[in-house]
């Protein structure tokens, strides 16, 4: 079911299907104010407070607008330590969704993947993947091993009409194998909806040839389900064979080609939390002894019972099209109508956010001033819009100190599910076309604090120039008093 619908005007935009009775009172601090911050926030969003923010697109992750079923069912949880029947609806509703029967809690989804490195990933192992997420990568660097990425040629061509560019090159796949050799390999990874470039979606019929290959050379297949009901959502509008389908076919399809399936509830669930599940005993029986360690015992693992309750409700929602479709159809909205103004955006539309091509909107900004970065200060600096980089600052250095490159440069504009209005991704969109049109006012960044692991969180940068505030003056010629 679309959640467009047809104006007689012949305008096209997302209807929302569901009604607002919760508000959060948001600020637009003045632009003044917005430049102190940033620079307090050593030109790293993730830095900012959101005293100082007016929309927070920095991530879906646990922001997702929860239900009313959802906060209800949190009034009525186990609170036990063990044997928690909050934990028992959970597990029902994992193996009526998901189609798997052991279950491991987990307090999010960097956390299941630090169980499965622990417990699979021996020095010197390569796992490869569609495409990296970030604390993915760390957890299996942390212990030793590494990963190799076997996404299509096409994943990287930012404006394209490829439906699937999340999909695995089977023929990469199937010679890495060989020439990594099965015992080297732990498991190979699938990432729903790669989050790193772009959320851009795998089809079914990628991920049976993938299932193939595991099958041929006996290697476990793993599933990142945290974006799974809009990868789901995103094969029923392109993938012709399962347009018929509903949700809950096309999940149920895809997590049953996985050996293990794990998520974090941040995302799929619109609550907090995560888990790894299977339907497999003996693989169960291998992760099981590290989650008493890491996280608490086996019915709740470090998570609160009201948000397993929440996760009980959600595994559910996650069928719901209109639910699912929300964020996807704004997404589209944006992309497409910042497309028509200039702005360089990656198509075809993903899930996750809207993505801006940094790289062409900032072309004149070397690779090593981090462009991304620049560009996702300056969204804020001239919108108070929490954007998040994903370029070279969130990549990695390599053995000698060099950044390692990152294959695509991003500024990613979050929407998470049923959080924002029309009229507040129509002033994004006014601004970010703003933003496009002074473009050359932007400059370049460099680290002046920089982290060892997972740098983007922390690290902090600091101005090549003294752009900022020729870009406020710009702003205020432009748009004199306004906020």
């Amino acid at each position: 079911m679309s959640t467009n619908v047809k104006f007689f005007s012949g305008e096209e935009i997302p209807l929302e299907l569901h009604k607002v009775r919760i508000v959060q009172k948001l600020n637009l601090v003045p632009i003044e104010r917005r430049r102190d911050a940033i620079k307090e926030a050593g030109y790293n969003t993730y830095k900012l407070s959101t005293k100082d923010i007016f929309l927070d697109m920095i991530t879906d992750s646990g922001v997702n607008a929860m239900s009313d079923n959802q906060l209800s069912a949190m009034m009525h949880a186990d609170d036990a330590y063990a044997g928690s029947q909050s934990w028992e609806r959970f597990k029902v509703g994992v193996e009526d969704v998901l189609g798997k029967k052991f279950l491991l809690p987990v307090h999010q989804g960097r956390a299941a993947e630090n169980i499965l490195a622990r417990t699979f990933v021996k020095p010197g192992n390569v796992v490869p993947t569609n495409y990296h997420f970030t604390t993915t990568l760390a957890h299996i660097m942390e212990v030793g091993g590494s990963m190799i990425e076997l996404v299509t040629k096409e994943a990287f061509e930012m404006s394209s009409t490829n439906q699937f560019k999340g999909n695995m090159d089977i023929d990469r796949l199937e010679q890495a194998i060989i020439d990594i050799k099965p015992e080297n390999i732990p498991f190979v990874r699938m990432e729903a909806s790669t989050n790193l470039i772009g959320g851009q979606p795998f089809s079914i019929r990628n991920m049976m040839d993938v299932r193939k290959v595991c099958d041929k050379y006996g290697v476990l297949l793993v599933l990142d389900a945290s974006l799974l009901g809009e990868n789901a959502y995103l094969i029923k509008e392109r993938e012709e064979k399962w347009s018929e389908n509903t949700l809950g076919d096309i999940i149920k399809m895809m997590t049953g080609l996985a050996d293990i399936v794990y998520f974090s509830a941040r995302k799929l669930t619109s609550s907090r939390g995560g888990c790894i599940c299977t339907n497999r005993h003996d693989l169960y029986l291998k992760m099981e002894p590290l989650i008493p360690l890491f996280e608490g015992f086996l019915t709740y693992g470090g998570m609160s019972v009201r948000e397993i309750e929440a996760m009980a409700v959600g595994i559910y929602e996650t069928l719901d099209e209109t639910i699912i479709g929300q964020s996807v159809s704004f997404i589209k909205y944006l992309v497409e109508n910042a497309e028509k103004n200039g702005v360089p955006m990656v198509t075809p539309p993903g899930v996750l956010g809207a993505h801006v091509n940094a790289m062409k909107f900032c072309d004149h900004i070397p690779r090593s001033e981090y462009p991304s970065a620049a560009l996702t200060a300056a969204m804020y600096l001239c919108a108070g819009v929490r954007g998040m980089e994903r370029g070279t600052m969130s990549s990695i250095r390599d053995e000698n100190g060099n950044d390692v490159l990152s294959d695509v440069e991003l500024l990613r504009l979050a929407f998470p599910r049923r959080v924002f209005t029309l009229s507040q991704t129509r002033y994004v969109l006014d601004r970010l076309t703003w933003l496009h049109e002074n473009r050359h006012l932007i400059g370049g960044l460099k680290f002046d604090y920089e982290p060892r692991v997972l740098r983007f969180f922390m690290g902090t940068m600091i101005p090549t120039s003294d752009w900022p505030s020729r870009l406020v003056e710009k702003f205020r010629k432009d748009f004199g008093d306004s906020l």
